[in-house]
């Protein structure tokens, strides 16, 4: 996998989310964008990215959305450690390394379908 949050870390996303076919959309869910804000950042990464949700599928950019339900925040080392797989999202929650501010009801009937398409 390259670098986090490189140009082509988004590329390798990206065509691994378009490869992969979305699970069923999940009753009650609606489309969002959700943005995660990350601290600590190296010189020349973005500083946030978005996952725009969708029936359709998933996709991410590089920057924040003024469209976004969601926001969380939390730190570069902590954000590249979820997308990995080496840190655990309930641990991370746990501990107080994830914040989150907005809908957070938009995020939990889409929960488990993010899991699904993210660790594809």
């Amino acid at each position: 996998m390259s670098e986090f949050l490189s140009d082509q870390w988004f590329e390798d996303v990206n065509s691994r989310l378009a490869a992969s076919p979305a699970p069923d959309w999940p009753a009650g869910a609606v489309a969002c964008d959700v943005v995660l804000a990350l601290a600590d950042v190296p010189v020349g990464r973005p500083h946030s990215f978005t996952l725009h949700v969708a029936a359709t599928g998933v996709h991410i950019t590089a920057g924040d959305s003024s469209s976004a339900s969601t926001i969380i925040r939390l730190g570069y080392d902590d954000a590249a450690a979820l997308t990995s797989g080496r840190l655990e999202s309930a641990t991370a929650l746990r501990d107080g390394r994830i914040k989150v501010r907005g809908d957070v009801n938009a995020l939990v009937p889409l929960a488990a379908w993010l899991h699904v398409v993210l660790g594809a």
